[in-house]
């Protein structure tokens, strides 16, 4: 629990917003549940796997939260759903870069983000090889969604928590890619480009911003122009200028040293 943490990464965890997923007890569908919580699991699962951004009555996947309804499919499967449609692709696939979109799976299904390079670069293969659908179900059908959710419990934010056999690191990852209770993963402040993809490379924790401090001001005349010019290279409070090339001595792999590259 977060409760057993340092007092210093405590600080951070309260500065940056996380007490309210530690205090919101997870979500589960009970066998007998009534018409009002099934709507409670609905409702949990869009918000989760889309990041916290809004959707509109007409996007929702009705033929899907009917059978969850019936009780023709577990909230598993209704995750799965909603990971593999076209609301997700259109929102985190095709808008996205190769690796923000693997990231983002980590933190919609998993409630993590990924730990190293080598995690990060297994999933760039299955998505090579396998494709969307492998991709997706490569989460829901892992023994750690089984072991963490089970069927019946709508995946949540917990990296956050210490974890046995998880990297410490993973807390500092996981406050890039979850800043706050109210922020969405489809705000143009998080952009489409990986927000973890340096640390991942170097094996470096990722920094934690506290969210009241104000951006860094732009001094350098390149950075000035760069983002006049809406230039890839002003990117997040912890890599705000994108390396020509990657570190040295660092293995990327060539999916990855593709990906890096464009």
């Amino acid at each position: 629990m977060i409760s057993n943490l340092p007092p210093s990464v405590l600080g951070k965890a309260s500065e940056l917003g996380i007490s309210l997923f530690e205090e919101t007890a997870p979500i589960q569908q009970s066998v007998n549940a009534s018409s009002e919580e099934v709507e409670g699991v609905i409702r949990a699962v869009y918000r989760q796997v889309l990041g916290n951004a809004h959707i509109m009555e007409s996007e929702r996947l009705t033929v899907p939260e009917s059978q969850l309804r019936n009780g023709e499919i577990t909230v598993r499967e209704f995750v799965r759903h909603v990971a593999q449609s076209e609301l997700y692709q259109n929102r985190f696939f095709y808008n996205c870069s190769q690796l923000r979109f693997i990231e983002l799976n980590f933190k919609h299904l998993l409630g993590r983000a990924p730990e190293s390079h080598e995690e990060l670069s297994l999933h760039v293969q299955i998505l090579d090889e396998g494709g969307y659908l492998s991709e997706i179900d490569s989460y829901l059908n892992s023994d750690e969604y089984l072991d963490a959710f089970g069927e019946n419990i709508v995946p949540y934010y917990r990296g956050y928590k210490t974890q046995t056999g998880k990297k410490v690191v993973g807390f500092s990852h996981l406050f890039q890619l979850l800043r706050g209770s109210c922020s969405s993963d489809l705000s143009s402040f998080v952009g489409t480009n990986s927000r973890l993809q340096r640390s991942l490379l170097t094996n470096q924790p990722s920094a934690m911003v506290p969210l009241s401090l104000p951006p860094t001001p732009l001094t350098d005349t390149q950075q000035l122009i760069a983002k006049a010019l809406g230039l890839k290279a002003y990117r997040s409070v912890s890599d705000q200028i994108t390396p020509s090339a990657p570190p040295k001595d660092v293995d990327l792999g060539p999916a990855l040293q593709e990906q890096y590259q464009a």
